[in-house]
């Protein structure tokens, strides 16, 4: 399967892009907060993928920003989940926190939710709904490529952030423990932002985890 990850936006969020070599069929996940959606398209057309959806792993801007031009370009639907719905509506405050211009939003086509799977090519991808570092986070799970895309809930060395509006310090640290630990220790970890990591070396060296 293909896995590009670029490092988009100004906040540099790890932007995931998949596809199926034999079907063609690409998905985006987190294509950052807009002013590098022209690099996923990019990545796109050189691999010949169609995109099938593009999926956010939690309404924050510099995640979500862009999903609005992509959808446009593309065709495209969103996924996300809906308990963050408050938080994309709230997309000029956030721009404001940033000093940035607030970008065009979009309405979310499939609310996600926890056990649901989305197909990319013969490869499934499976939601894990990962409350705490916002209401409606999301973490998906490539059993096949043996990956877990984190998006802002769990990174290398440390958690997301719970100080912003919808954030929740125990509900993500049960989301961690419950859902994330869990998984097979080989597990590589991409994070929404920084270096990637594993299972198994985070439950043994992250602080926040002891």
């Amino acid at each position: 399967m293909i896995h590009e990850i670029l490092t988009v936006g100004a906040l540099q969020c790890n932007c995931s892009i998949f596809g199926d070599e034999t079907t063609h069929e690409g998905i985006v996940i987190d294509p950052g907060d807009g002013e590098d959606v022209a690099r996923v398209l990019s990545v796109l057309a050189k691999r010949g993928l169609k995109l099938k959806a593009i999926v956010i792993t939690h309404a924050h801007i510099d995640h979500i920003g862009g999903a609005a031009k992509l959808k446009a370009a593309t065709g495209a639907p969103v996924y996300m989940n809906s308990k963050d719905q408050e938080l994309y509506d709230a997309m000029d405050m956030q721009a404001g926190w940033l000093g940035m211009r607030t970008p065009e939003v979009t309405d979310i086509d499939v609310d996600v939710r926890d056990g649901d799977t989305l197909e990319c090519g013969t490869t499934e991808m499976q939601f894990l709904h990962t409350p705490g570092h916002t209401q409606g986070s999301l973490c998906v799970l490539i059993p096949a490529e043996n990956k877990l895309i984190a998006g802002d809930t769990l990174f290398r060395d440390s958690i997301g952030r719970t100080d912003l509006p919808g954030g929740d310090p125990r509900a993500i640290l049960r989301s961690i423990h419950t859902k994330l630990l869990t998984l097979d220790e080989t597990t590589d970890i991409i994070a929404g932002h920084g270096p990637g990591t594993t299972i198994g070396r985070e439950k043994a060296l992250n602080p926040f985890l002891a």
